[in-house]
């Protein structure tokens, strides 16, 4: 028998370890599977703290949303750990962040967290607490293919679609991770958020790169590369100086 997770067993006996961000969808990710009566764990992770961040609109993964989901696991009835990954959050998605921009790439940061973090060290995490699966709020979908694995498929709203964010999934990871808001729009998650009574039903979505406090992503590779953040000349085809730049890393592609 499988249950509405496309696991084996009833959601009694099934142990789902909920990636809780602190925001409106993955708390409704928990809600909606404690209501199903799965055995719900919610884990949040510190990834960082920068002083104004932790408050600022828009951010994530620091101490307002600890807060939040602290709340939102306590009104719902799970048990809720904070794990620390600040360190191993700046090796791998602040520090590459840097090193790309100083190279000239655009990085996009949240690609690399779910693959080097949520989906591989949390993920890690969720087997130890012995989960049959980690589930997520990202919206986005998962369907068994003719040979028993997983693929990922947009979901079902096209403006809220975050397959992108997860290429890089594999085909492992995809076997143990669960995305149930995958076939519903923001408008009914908040609806949900409302029905369940939660407080963050109304809670702004998060917004830019989590952790760039105050929305300028320069600020961040100036003080982990200064080297990066040189000025020069701007200099034509012809080699004529036609103005000054303060980096490269005001003008990487994408």
């Amino acid at each position: 028998m499988f249950n509405s997770l496309d696991l084996q067993g009833r959601p009694q006996d099934t142990r789902v370890v909920v990636a809780m961000s602190g925001g409106v969808d993955s708390s409704v990710t928990a809600a909606l599977l404690k209501s199903e009566g799965y055995d719900v764990v919610g884990i949040t992770l510190q990834l960082y703290d920068h002083g104004a961040a932790t408050h600022r609109r828009g951010a994530c993964c620091a101490g307002q949303d600890i807060h939040d989901a602290r709340e939102v696991a306590e009104r719902i009835g799970i048990p809720h750990y904070v794990l620390d990954y600040e360190n191993r959050f700046r090796e791998s998605v602040i520090d590459n962040f840097a090193d790309s921009y100083a190279l000239g790439q655009t990085p996009v940061p949240c690609i690399e967290c779910n693959r080097s973090i949520k989906f591989r060290d949390l993920l890690a995490t969720a087997r130890e607490l012995g989960a049959s699966a980690l589930a997520t709020g990202h919206y986005v979908a998962s369907r068994r293919t003719a040979d028993g694995s997983r693929a990922l498929v947009c979901a079902a709203d096209p403006d809220r679609d975050q397959s992108y964010f997860l290429f890089a999934t594999t085909r492992e990871q995809l076997d143990y991770l669960r995305f149930p808001l995958g076939d519903l729009s923001k408008a009914q998650t908040r609806e949900l958020a409302r029905r369940f009574d939660l407080t963050v039903a109304d809670k702004q979505d998060s917004q830019d790169i989590c952790f760039v406090p105050t929305g300028r992503y320069t600020d961040v590779i100036g003080r982990l590369r200064p080297n990066a953040i040189e000025p020069g000349e701007i200099v034509d085809l012809d080699g004529r100086v036609i103005g000054r730049h303060q980096g490269i890393v005001h003008f990487t592609v994408g």
